[in-house]
């Protein structure tokens, strides 16, 4: 397979980038690119990568090395608190019990792999509940899972319940944050999905908060690009067709009720389980930044890399499936949707109302929306973990995270005003506090460019100060 020059190739209004060496899978030329249809050349290649030597090879990398950053048993050695209540199971070491989690999983050490056999075939496509995040200042947990089912006729999973009263067992109560509505909940159960019930799980409190995926989110993101394409002189028109899209509401609910999950944890006190029903699209968006808003450490840049592959790549996020074309095409797949480029969007705007908080930069983000559709390097091949390994994917690429945090490429994503806290980030979701990610979806426009010229000698300038201090430090007697 052709390496892939550095140089780019866009289209005249669309947000995502087309490299050079993409053209000729897409059969395009340079002079042709501004009339073809964008389809994502990552869903489109990813079926021959068992038959490609690799996508990239960068300078200093082997393919003999380790693929990603960490594993579930690197990331578990790493917390020495968890092992009183809390243990590394591999009962998924083949894909048989959930094909879409990793081989080794977190979960209560008073629950056996034989119990969580049957939880699984009580929980959608296999997804039972297994800990995301542990935090440290009082012990609380959240946890992510699919939907129980139960069905029409109320079925119960005796170990499911055993499994979430564990979890609590020091705490008074714990919540369950459904990311659908209690109707759309009630109506999952007409089709064998449904809902944990409050006779059933009584020490568990269930909060239901809408978060739109699918077409409907599809829907929202085309919108709002064509709006941004609008070149009216109206402005009553452009501001009418941003408000008709929708997206900065998806984009307030997801900050919302990640910030009620970060809530009900640090400051009430208990743990949560966080499911919507597959539980691969808004289960993670929401137990993803609600980590985000408590833990400092996800907030430097190996950390929300590593946030990122442990939360979306490992646990299950089908990007070949819901990143299969960019808003620019005219092919409407069902099952596609911009879950992970909405997850970015809110990432932005906490980095854009807490700007000394984050230790990377928009320009990751930027990057990382781009990849997602169309990258050199297998991070974001295929649905699953298992897909991956069955298709030889991490013998055949490289990872993007390794190669962002490879000294020339992180000190193009770090954001020099820096000042890492303890405190937890609370986002405020007023609508005066919420704005439009200018620097993706208006990132041609001339205004961009000037306030990436201007970011860019903010961050000299600050390097350069820096520099000085340090000189002068080691100058002083």
């Amino acid at each position: 397979m052709e390496t892939v020059q550095n140089r780019s190739w866009y289209f005249s209004e669309t947000l995502m980038p087309l490299r050079r060496g993409q053209l000729g899978h897409l059969g395009q030329s340079p002079s042709g690119v501004r009339t073809c249809v964008f389809s994502s050349w990552t869903s489109r290649v990813w079926k021959s990568v068992s038959t490609s030597p690799t996508l990239l090879r960068p300078s200093g990398f082997s393919l003999q090395s380790q693929w990603g950053l960490s594993s579930t048993e690197q990331d578990y050695a790493q917390m020495e608190d968890l092992n009183d209540q809390w243990r590394l199971s591999h009962v998924n070491r083949d894909y048989c019990v959930c094909p879409s989690y990793p081989p080794a999983v977190i979960v209560p050490r008073a629950i056996d792999d034989e119990a969580l056999l049957k939880v699984a075939k009580f929980r959608q496509w296999g997804r039972f509940p297994v800990l995301c995040y542990y935090h440290k200042p009082n012990g609380m947990v959240i946890m992510r899972s699919s939907q129980p089912l139960t069905g029409a006729n109320k079925k119960r999973c005796r170990e499911d319940e055993l499994l979430l009263q564990a979890v609590i067992d020091s705490s008074e109560k714990g919540y369950i944050i459904d990311t659908r509505s209690s109707q759309q909940a009630q109506q999952a159960r007409m089709t064998g999905g449904g809902f944990e019930s409050k006779s059933s799980y009584s020490c568990w409190k269930r909060l239901h908060r809408q978060l739109e995926r699918g077409k409907v989110l599809q829907e929202s993101l085309i919108k709002l690009v064509e709006a941004c394409g609008d070149h009216s002189d109206s402005v009553d028109r452009w501001l009418s067709k941003l408000e008709n899209s929708k997206w900065l509401s998806h984009v307030h609910n997801a900050l919302a009720t990640a910030g009620l999950a970060a809530e009900c944890v640090e400051r009430d006190g208990h743990s949560v389980l966080v499911h919507g029903s597959e539980g691969t699209d808004t289960t993670l968006l929401v137990s993803s930044l609600a980590r985000l808003i408590l833990d400092p450490s996800s907030r430097t840049l190996p950390g929300f890399l590593a946030l990122l592959e442990r939360e979306w790549v490992q646990a299950g996020h089908p990007f070949q499936q819901r990143c299969a074309h960019s808003a620019y095409s005219h092919a409407r797949i069902r099952q596609e949707a911009p879950v992970f480029l909405l997850l970015l969007d809110c990432v932005w705007q906490l980095a854009h109302q807490f700007p000394l908080a984050m230790g990377f930069s928009e320009a990751l983000l930027i990057r990382l929306a781009s990849d997602a559709y169309a990258s050199n390097y297998g991070t974001f091949l295929c649905n699953s973990d298992q897909e991956r390994c069955a298709l030889g994917v991490k013998e055949r690429t490289h990872c993007l995270f390794q190669a962002l945090l490879t000294h020339r490429e992180r000190e193009c994503y770090l954001n020099p005003l820096y000042e890492p806290t303890e405190l937890a980030i609370w986002p405020s979701v007023q609508p005066q506090s919420l704005q439009l990610w200018r620097g993706l979806f208006l990132r041609w426009t001339q205004h961009t460019r000037h306030l990436e010229e201007a970011q860019e000698e903010i961050r000299s300038l600050v390097l350069e100060c820096r520099g000085a201090g340090r000189v002068s430090g080691e100058l002083d007697p």
